[in-house]
């Protein structure tokens, strides 16, 4: 039986802009969440389903055993690893229990802000139009304004662009002996373009010895495509830091099914390797489409989306969405919401499969009409 009730197009669209997911249950195409597709394998699905009465009868272990989960998936210390349920709960701790003052560049992921206390969050802006984090700025400006707590999401989220390495290394050696906390949101890493790269190569995850005013955060959704599993972990060296995360969490905060993966995902290791290859794939060509058309800017992407600034004149970012939705039964994503200049100009698009993103060019190609390359 539905838990909704549209009686068109029109009211389905009002129905789902205004949720947050649930969105398998309304039969259209999804380019708005950000999905790893080809993982995990079905051979999980059957270990879930072998295990079924265990995973939901009992209850599932807790914090420290998670953690060295983890941290055998990571080669990393259990003692520097914060299991979430989410990063999302992670970022609500941090954010509005932990943070006295917290700076994040704009665009990003909202919820950094959105979860501090009023008054207790800065914004700082990126360059436009490159949406570049001039790391040099940024750390000047974390220090002026005596932030405890400084985010960078690399690959950042709406604009799908990395930030070098090298540079988050340098923000960290300014940042450090000022009493500032650099949460370095990796949760699309897996992405980043670069074909040479070794898996892993671009993470932070290595410097956290040297670095102990360094906290990676990394939502396991969007990469491992367990949304509704809901596992984010924290790696830190920062011992205060990390103890006053693990207080936040209560004792049972990942269920079963998040508890069993965690056992058997490194048994899938390749597997995943070669489901991110196959995403930057679909999202290449993706991005190779979208340059087609006329006067529609895209960003190149080190994440499983694509970002774009449609032309000053024409449909909006709203009103494009609304439309493609109403007549194609696609959703991407308005970035209407985010911090940035002509906000309403910009969309972000998931990558999916090779079939769905050529229906999605041809779907764009009716509403923009003839406007290609």
């Amino acid at each position: 039986m539905p838990d909704h009730d549209y009686k068109n197009q029109i009211e389905k669209y009002e129905y789902i802009s205004g949720q947050h997911g649930g969105y398998y249950r309304h039969d259209f195409i999804d380019h708005a969440y950000l999905y790893n597709l080809y993982f995990p394998p079905e051979e999980v699905f059957t270990c879930f389903k072998n295990q079924i009465h265990d995973l939901v009868l009992n209850y599932p272990v807790a914090q420290d055993a998670l953690a060295s989960l983890v941290g055998r998936l990571i080669n990393q210390k259990p003692e520097h690893i914060v299991v979430g349920n989410g990063a999302a709960e992670l970022i609500k701790i941090v954010s509005g229990q932990i943070a006295k003052k917290i700076i994040v560049p704009v665009p990003s992921f909202n919820e950094y802000v959105n979860a501090a206390p009023m008054g207790c969050a800065l914004e700082f802006p990126l360059e436009i139009p490159s949406f570049q984090l001039d790391v040099d700025k940024f750390a000047t400006h974390v220090i002026k304004t005596g932030a405890d707590i400084a985010v960078v999401v690399t690959p950042n989220n709406p604009t799908a662009i990395a930030v070098p390495k090298s540079d988050l290394i340098r923000l960290a050696e300014k940042l450090s002996g000022h009493d500032c906390q650099l949460i370095i949101d990796e949760s699309f890493i897996d992405f980043v373009h670069d074909p040479d790269q070794i898996f892993g190569q671009t993470s932070m995850e290595d410097q956290i010895k040297k670095y102990p005013n360094i906290a990676i955060f990394k939502s396991m959704s969007k990469a491992y495509g367990i949304c509704g599993l809901r596992i984010g972990y924290l790696l830190t060296t920062n011992y205060k830091f990390a103890k006053a995360v693990r207080q936040g969490v209560h004792i049972w905060n990942i269920n079963g099914f998040a508890e069993e993966f965690l056992r058997i995902l490194p048994d899938y290791r390749d597997s995943f390797i070669k489901s991110c290859n196959q995403v930057k794939k679909d999202r290449d060509r993706l991005y190779k489409d979208l340059s087609t058309f006329l006067d529609l800017t895209v960003y190149k992407s080190d994440a499983n989306f694509i970002f774009c600034k449609l032309p000053n004149t024409g449909l909006n970012a709203p009103e494009l969405t609304k439309k493609l939705f109403i007549e194609h039964n696609m959703y991407i994503k308005s970035c209407q919401g985010k911090t940035m200049p002509n906000a309403d100009r910009y969309i972000r698009i998931a990558a999916r499969t090779k079939e769905e993103n050529t229906n999605l060019i041809a779907a764009l190609g009716s509403i923009l009409v003839d406007k290609t390359k």
